[in-house]
């Protein structure tokens, strides 16, 4: 399998590549009031309204003064964009360099990962990212995007 290797404080982690839409550079994300703490707000990528969810917060990590990149995920029929700090590499990790993930890593809450991949020394925390978001913060997220996009229709403009 092949994966999006990428950086969030000291910790490698991997998003498998058929879930990844692309890479962007950190781009203007707006904030909407009332959001957890977790999710910057959203972003438009050519005319569709994104939402942003910062993952060092999520995972409670300390915050960075400044995030690298967005990798822009298909995330059940929507697009999310997770903000990380540095893209590392593409990288192909055979099945026998997964492991399922332990039961506690680090403090670490394991329900978000899928398992754990082993390359030479490197240890490789491999996302679940559809575990990422509650059901509640999954509605909450999508009334609130679909609410923006409704305002930018109307006004003729983007959220840019």
């Amino acid at each position: 399998m092949k994966f999006t290797i990428f950086n969030i404080s000291e910790e490698t982690f991997g998003i498998d590549i058929a879930r990844v839409l692309e890479i962007l550079r950190v781009q203007k994300i707006f904030t909407i009031p009332g959001l957890p703490d977790f999710l910057s707000g959203v972003m438009s990528v050519r005319g569709t309204v994104i939402p942003v969810m910062d993952l060092r917060r999520r995972f409670g990590m300390k915050p960075a003064g400044r995030k690298e990149r967005i990798i822009l995920v298909r995330y059940d029929r929507e697009k999310i964009g997770f903000l990380v700090d540095e893209i590392k590499e593409i990288l192909v990790l055979k099945p026998d360099e997964i492991r399922p993930s332990p039961s506690i890593f680090k403090g670490f809450k394991t329900q978000y990962l899928s398992g754990i991949g082993k390359k030479d020394e490197r240890i490789i925390l491999i996302l679940n990212i559809d575990t990422l978001l509650t059901s509640e913060e999954k509605i909450w997220l999508q009334e609130a995007t679909e609410l923006l996009e409704e305002k930018s229709a109307g006004t003729g403009t983007t959220a840019e």
